[in-house]
């Protein structure tokens, strides 16, 4: 069966006008507050429609309202306590700009909140503004893979500009991997060392002196040396369960990505068209065989989409105005490839490949359609909540389990053995 995860972007409602008018309105504490709310409704309702998985972003700075979503974990031990079956995780914690230790502390406690429902999001940040400033102690910048665009998305950079493109991606996949390995490290052992970008212990020649001596004794093995000075750590709490949660990789599918994901049973999130997901999904399946996973076509992979179900296709493109223009115009356009144009915004936004909207019977043959391209064991919908309000939310998510859900359920059937 298809595997739907609900993400919801926290998105402050406003008109354009009063984004104007209220700036910087992602500060406006009563509008947030009551955004929060609601947003706990959703995630109930997700509870009790059976979704898979209930998700948010982590995004920094967002004065202008779109995606106010700094802290994504202290939301998920908040849903851990009002849900029973759904599962909790981010998409995701942006590994260019964390520290990983805090990171591997955070979900640990939050996979012993949620009894063993914790599914964890993990990404390289796209977004400049706020990834080079939290990245900037690791020397990591904001990326879009230079591989995964286009030639003619290049053909305006400047040899300068094209090195440093390239020069960036590399440091900031070289900064992801290294950091994700010591969550995972973290996750696994008792205790760790680390000679990389992180000195574990700091200096790590030197070991710090610890008068504590009876860690030597009680600790970690191995973690005091008999000098009494600390050689390794031991990153507590463990998680709940022994085996790590499912892991999520959001990607523009890059094919570096794939080829990451693929050897380490990583699930990449393709928020992409379905021709790019279904060249890296035949890709993923190769690169998981090779590093010994056997995976069918589409499955442990995620596509990523947006949209609505209305009662008329006229509706769905109202729809899209009201809820989706402004953030496609103001932050997509203005931070990745998606192209705008002023005079057709409906279409712009669907030109993405990333919406799917219309009556429940064309959603549905839209996703069906898509599904016979790349059966995607999981798919990702993502609403602009609170721009598009929450009772439309909640009526989406119920014409979409009832309506989309059981035509993608044979589909992936196969999934299940």
């Amino acid at each position: 069966m298809v595997k739907p995860i609900l993400q919801i972007y926290p998105v402050i409602p406003a008109t354009r006008k009063e984004r104007e008018e209220l700036r910087p309105i992602g500060r406006h504490a009563e509008r947030y507050h009551q955004t929060l709310e609601d947003w706990h409704e959703i995630v109930r309702a997700a509870d009790r429609l059976g979704f898979w998985g209930v998700a948010t972003v982590e995004h920094h700075f967002h004065s202008e309202g779109y995606e106010v979503g700094p802290t994504p974990g202290v939301l998920n031990a908040y849903w851990a306590a009002i849900t029973e079956n759904v599962r909790i995780g981010q998409l995701g914690y942006v590994m260019s700009a964390q520290n990983p230790i805090r990171v591997a502390e955070e979900t640990a406690i939050l996979d012993h909140l949620t009894n063993g429902r914790l599914f964890v999001g993990f990404a390289r940040g796209y977004q400049s503004r706020w990834t080079n400033i939290m990245g900037q102690h690791l020397g990591a910048k904001a990326t879009l893979s230079p591989t995964g665009l286009t030639p003619d998305k290049m053909a305006a950079w400047t040899e300068e500009q094209t090195k440093t493109r390239f020069d960036d991606d590399r440091v900031n996949r070289e900064v992801f991997e290294e950091q994700v390995d010591m969550v995972m490290r973290a996750w696994a052992d008792d205790s760790l060392e680390s000679k990389g970008r992180w000195q574990i212990p700091y200096p790590h020649d030197e070991g710090i002196d610890w008068t504590m001596t009876a860690t030597k004794e009680i600790g970690a093995p191995g973690e005091m040396d008999d000098d009494n000075r600390i050689r390794r750590v031991s990153v507590v709490p463990a998680p709940y369960r022994k085996e790590p949660p499912p892991i999520f990789v959001s990607s523009n599918a890059s094919r570096e990505t794939v080829e990451y994901c693929g050897p380490r049973g990583f699930i990449p999130a393709y928020f992409t068209k379905i021709e790019k997901a279904e060249a890296h999904a035949k890709a993923y399946v190769e690169a998981a065989r090779l590093g010994g996973r056997e995976y069918k076509y589409g499955q442990n992979q995620a596509i990523v989409r947006w949209g609505n179900i209305a009662p008329s296709m006229e509706q769905a493109r109202q729809n899209v105005i009201d809820w989706d223009v402004d953030i496609f115009r103001d932050l997509y356009a203005g931070t990745t490839p998606m192209a705008w144009d002023e005079g057709n915004p409906v279409d712009s936004v669907l030109a993405s490949g990333l919406w799917a909207i219309g009556t429940p019977e064309q959603v549905r043959d839209h996703y069906v359609e898509e599904w016979k391209r790349m059966p995607s064991e999981y798919v990702i919908i993502i609403y602009h909540f609170a721009q598009q309000p929450k009772d439309a939310v909640i009526e989406n998510m119920e014409l979409w389990c009832e309506h989309v859900k059981p035509a993608l359920d044979e589909l992936t059937a196969d999934f299940e053995s």
